[in-house]
C-alpha cells in the first residue's frame, strides 16, 4: 500500500500576536512538561509547524507573505542569511553576525533579548519576531562531550553533535534529554526578561521540534514531515514594558553582506548541524 504524505501545518501569521518568540528546535511535549514550574506559562497547546527544519520554516513563513513587510525580526539563527531577504522586513537584526560566542558555539540568549528589547522600543514594529537559538544544541548550561556546537554560515565543521552521537549509541537518550531540557530552562529565563520589557500580545512557539529516534530519525532533518517533528508548542500571554532592562548590545556599523553558497558549503553546514 502506498504511503500518505503528511501535510505541513499552520503559518504563524494566521494567529494573533504582536510579539512572536521562537524557541529553536523545541518539542511541544518538552515545553508542556516544564510549564507548571515556569511562572508565565499557563496553557501550552500543540500546533503543526510549516517546516521540519529552520530553513523550511523561514521560507514557508515569510517568503512572499504580505505581513512580512510589517514585521521586525531579531534572530540568532544563521539560516536567515541563506533564505530570507532583509529588504522584505521592516527590520532584520541578524544577531548571530556580531554576537556569536565561539566558546559555546552559538548565540547566547541574552544577546537576542537585548536586541529585541532595543528594537521594540526604537522601532515599535507592528509585529516583532524574536528567534532564540535555544534549546537547539549546543546545550549552554549542560554541554555534552564532543558537541562542537553550531557552524556559522559558510564555515566547515564535522558531524560532532548530539544527534549523531545518539544515532551511534555513544550517549543515552536520557543524557541528551536532560541537557536539552536544561537548555530550554536557560532560554526561558531570558524570555521572562523579554516579557517584562516589551508590550503586547505574545505567543511562544518553535520553528520545528527534535527527533529522539522516532521513525529511526534524530535531530531535525529537512523535508521530513513526521508528526513528532512538526508538533511544536503554542502558548499565549500578555506582556508590558516595565523598563527594567536597559539593553547595551548594539550592532556594529558595518555587517557582513548576505552571501549565496554553493552545494559544497551548503552540505558542510547541513552535516555540521546534524541534518545529513
Amino acid at each position: 500500500m502506498a504511503g500518505r504524505r503528511l501535510d505541513y501545518g499552520t503559518n504563524v501569521y494566521e494567529c494573533e500576536w504582536d510579539v512572536l518568540v521562537v524557541l529553536d528546535a523545541c518539542r511541544a511535549d518538552l515545553l508542556w512538561s516544564i510549564a507548571p514550574v515556569v511562572g508565565y506559562l499557563d496553557t501550552v497547546e500543540t500546533v503543526r509547524s510549516v517546516g521540519s527544519s529552520s530553513s523550511e520554516w523561514l521560507e514557508n513563513t515569510f517568503l512572499d507573505h504580505p505581513e512580512t513587510g510589517h514585521t521586525a525580526m531579531v534572530t540568532g539563527n544563521t539560516w536567515t542569511d541563506r533564505y530570507l531577504y532583509a529588504d522584505a522586513f521592516a527590520a532584520l537584526d541578524e544577531v548571530w553576525k556580531y554576537a556569536w560566542d565561539d566558546e559555546v558555539g552559538t548565540v547566547p540568549a541574552g544577546a537576542v533579548t537585548d536586541r529585541a528589547i532595543a528594537l521594540a522600543r526604537e522601532r515599535s514594529p507592528k509585529r516583532l519576531v524574536v528567534h532564540y537559538m535555544q534549546p537547539h544544541h549546543p546545550f549552554v548550561p549542560d554541554p555534552l562531550d564532543g558537541d562542537e556546537g553550531m557552524a556559522r554560515t559558510g564555515e566547515h565543521s564535522n558531524t560532532a553533535n548530539p544527534w549523531v552521537s545518539l544515532r551511534r549509541g555513544e550517549v543515552s537518550v536520557e543524557r541528551v534529554w536532560a541537557a536539552y531540557e536544561a537548555n530550554l530552562r536557560y532560554v526561558l529565563d531570558e524570555v521572562a526578561v523579554l516579557l517584562n520589557n516589551v508590550a503586547g500580545r505574545v505567543a511562544i512557539t518553535a520553528d520545528h521540534g527534535n527527533l529522539f529516534g522516532e521513525w529511526g530519525l534524530y535531530g531535525h532533518p529537512m523535508e521530513t514531515p513526521v508528526p513528532a517533528l512538526l508538533a511544536v508548542p503554542w502558548a499565549e500571554m500578555t506582556a508590558a514594558d516595565s523598563g527594567c532592562r536597559d539593553p547595551e548590545l548594539r550592532p556594529p556599523e558595518r555587517l557582513p553582506v548576505s552571501r549565496v553558497y554553493g552545494a559544497d558549503s551548503d552540505r558542510a553546514r547541513l552535516e555540521a548541524l546534524g541534518y545529513l
